[in-house]
C-alpha cells in the first residue's frame, strides 16, 4: 500500500535522490531553465519553490536581520554554490516578492530519441527567453519570430532541437557551399 507516500523515488536511494535534487536546483537557479525528464522536473518544482519561499521570507524584514541570516543558512543547506545563493537572495527572490507561489513552470518537450523518455523543460516564471544568449547558438531571432512567440513557440523550437529538425537546413547549406 502507498498510504501517505508523497514523493517519487526516481530509481535512487534517498541520499542519491537528495543530491540529484540539490544539483538540479542549483543548475535551475543558475541558468533559470533546464531540460530534464518529466518525473525529475515534477519532483524538482516543489523543491525549488520551497527554496524561493524561504528566501522571500528572509527578505521581508530586510537583509541585515537575524531572520535573513537564518533564511540564508537554510537555503545554503541545500545549495552548495555560494554564488547561486547570493543570486537567489539578490535577484530571484525580490523578483517574486509579489507572487504568492508558482515560481517554476514545467513544459513538456516530447520524447528523447535514445530511450524514449519524456523530456520536460523546467524554468522560472518570468525569465524571458533570449535566443541570442543560447549557448548552442542554433536558434536565431528571425526563426523565433517566424515560429511564434510565447510558450508555444519556445516549445516548438525546443522540440525541433531535440528531434533534429534543423538538419535539413544544415544539409542544404552544406550542399550550397559544396557547389561553389
Amino acid at each position: 500500500m502507498r498510504h501517505r507516500v508523497a514523493h517519487r523515488k526516481l530509481g535512487r536511494v534517498t541520499e542519491h535522490r537528495l543530491a540529484l535534487l540539490r544539483n538540479q536546483s542549483t543548475m535551475l537557479l543558475r541558468h533559470e531553465r533546464i531540460d530534464t525528464t518529466l518525473a525529475k522536473a515534477k519532483e524538482l518544482r516543489p523543491f525549488v519553490e520551497r527554496l524561493i519561499t524561504v528566501a522571500k521570507r528572509g527578505l521581508v524584514d530586510g537583509t541585515d536581520t537575524t531572520r535573513a541570516l537564518h533564511a540564508r543558512r537554510l537555503v545554503a543547506r541545500d545549495l552548495a554554490d555560494k554564488k547561486v545563493v547570493s543570486k537567489l537572495f539578490d535577484s530571484i527572490a525580490p523578483r517574486f516578492a509579489d507572487r504568492p507561489g508558482g515560481y517554476a513552470r514545467v513544459l513538456r518537450l516530447g520524447r528523447r530519441q535514445g530511450d524514449c523518455a519524456e523530456i520536460a523543460q523546467i524554468e522560472l516564471v518570468g525569465s524571458e527567453y533570449d535566443p541570442t544568449a543560447d549557448q548552442a547558438g542554433e536558434s536565431t531571432q528571425p526563426e523565433v519570430a517566424a515560429s511564434g512567440g510565447g510558450v508555444g513557440g519556445r516549445l516548438r523550437d525546443a522540440a525541433k532541437r531535440l528531434t533534429g529538425g534543423d538538419k535539413d537546413k544544415k544539409d542544404t547549406s552544406d550542399a550550397d557551399t559544396a557547389d561553389e
